[in-house]
C-alpha cells in the first residue's frame, strides 16, 4: 500500500476543519481534487473514513484510528527530514514550536538569538494554552513547546524549568480587599472570579490549589487574553490572578495588586516528548534555553 505523505496531511486538515471547502482553501487545492484524493484513500484502505452530513465532515471509528496513525507517520517523516537535512550541522529545516500567548513575549530574546544563530531554520509557531501545548506535543503536532509547569503528562513528556514568577491578585481601585497587604484563597472566594480558559494550565493549577484550600471559586467569566481579564477586573466584574510580569504592563492607576498567602508561582519551562528523538533544531533551542543568559530576567 502506497499512501503519499501529502494525502495524510490532506486527510488531517480535512478532519481538523470539518469541511471540504475550508480544507481545500487551506491546502490550496480545488474541492473536487481533495474529494478525489480522499475517495482514493478510502478505496485503498477498504474503509469509510469520513461521514459527510450537511457539508460537515466527521471521522468514523476507522477514520479516528487512521488520523492517529497519520499524525504519527507525518511526525516521523518530519523528524527524518530534519535529521537528513542537518547531518552536517543545524543549517536548515523547520522547527514546530508551541507557545502560550501569555508567556511568548518573555522569550523574545531567546527566539531572536536563535534566529541569529540558525538563520536557515524556519520557525513555525503555534499558539495554545499551556495545557494545549502539552496536548499538541502528545499528538506530534509540535517538536518542542514553552509550557506552564508542572506539566500534566509526566509519563510522556520531559520538561526543564526556565523562569519562575509570583502570581498576584488583581483588584480594581477602591476594592475592599485593597486594605489587606496579602490575600488568601478565602478572601477571593467571597467575590466573582475571572479565570483563564480551560485549555490553560494556569486555569487547572488555580482550580486545584483553591480546592485544596477548601475554597470553590465563583467563576464569573473566562478568557485567554490577559489584557481582557485585566479590563474586566478594572470594570469591577470580578477578581483575577495574574503573573507579575503581566501586572507590570498594566495601568496601575486603575488596578491594584496583592501577593497571595501562601505564595503562588507561575513556573515557565520548555517541554518535549520523552520517547521521541528531538529534531536538530529543537535540540539546539533546548540547549540555548539552558544557558544562563536566557534564564535570567
Amino acid at each position: 500500500m502506497n499512501i503519499p505523505i501529502k494525502t495524510l496531511r490532506c486527510f488531517i486538515t480535512l478532519v481538523e476543519t470539518g469541511n471540504y471547502t475550508r480544507a481545500a482553501e487551506k491546502l490550496y487545492l480545488t474541492q473536487p481534487t481533495l474529494s478525489k484524493m480522499i475517495q482514493r484513500l478510502e478505496e485503498q484502505l477498504g474503509q469509510t473514513l469520513l461521514i459527510r452530513n450537511n457539508q460537515k465532515v466527521t471521522p468514523t471509528q476507522a477514520g479516528i484510528l487512521f488520523e492517529a496513525s497519520a499524525r504519527q507517520m507525518i511526525g516521523q517523516w518530519h523528524r527524518l527530514e530534519q535529521e537528513m537535512t542537518n547531518l552536517a550541522g543545524v543549517k536548515s529545516g523547520v522547527l514546530r514550536l508551541g507557545v502560550c500567548p501569555m508567556m511568548s513575549s518573555l522569550f523574545i530574546g531567546l527566539l531572536v538569538e536563535f534566529r541569529k544563530r540558525y538563520p536557515g531554520i524556519t520557525l513555525e509557531m503555534a499558539e495554545y494554552g499551556g495545557f494545549g501545548c502539552e496536548q499538541a506535543l502528545m499528538e506530534d503536532k509540535l517538536d518542542i513547546a514553552f509550557a506552564i509547569l508542572p506539566i500534566t503528562f509526566t509519563d510522556e513528556l520531559a520538561s526543564s524549568t526556565l523562569r519562575c514568577y509570583p502570581l498576584m491578585a488583581c483588584l480594581p481601585k477602591g476594592h475592599p480587599l485593597t486594605a489587606k497587604q496579602e490575600l488568601s484563597w478565602a478572601d477571593l472566594g467571597d467575590y466573582p472570579f475571572i479565570l483563564y480558559n480551560e485549555d490553560f494550565s494556569l486555569s487547572k493549577i488555580i482550580t486545584r490549589l483553591s480546592r485544596a484550600a477548601g475554597v470553590e471559586l465563583n467563576i464569573a467569566f473566562r478568557s485567554g487574553q490577559w489584557d481582557f481579564l485585566a479590563a474586566m477586573v478594572e470594570a469591577d466584574m470580578g477578581l483575577a490572578l495574574l503573573p507579575e510580569p503581566i501586572c507590570q504592563r498594566l495601568d496601575n492607576s486603575e488596578l491594584e495588586f496583592r501577593p497571595m498567602s501562601p505564595g503562588m508561582n507561575w513556573d515557565l519551562g520548555i517541554a518535549w516528548r520523552k520517547n521521541l528523538p528531538l529534531t536538530p533544531a529543537a535540540n539546539a533551542l533546548l540547549e540555548m534555553s539552558q544557558q544562563p543568559d536566557f534564564n535570567d530576567d
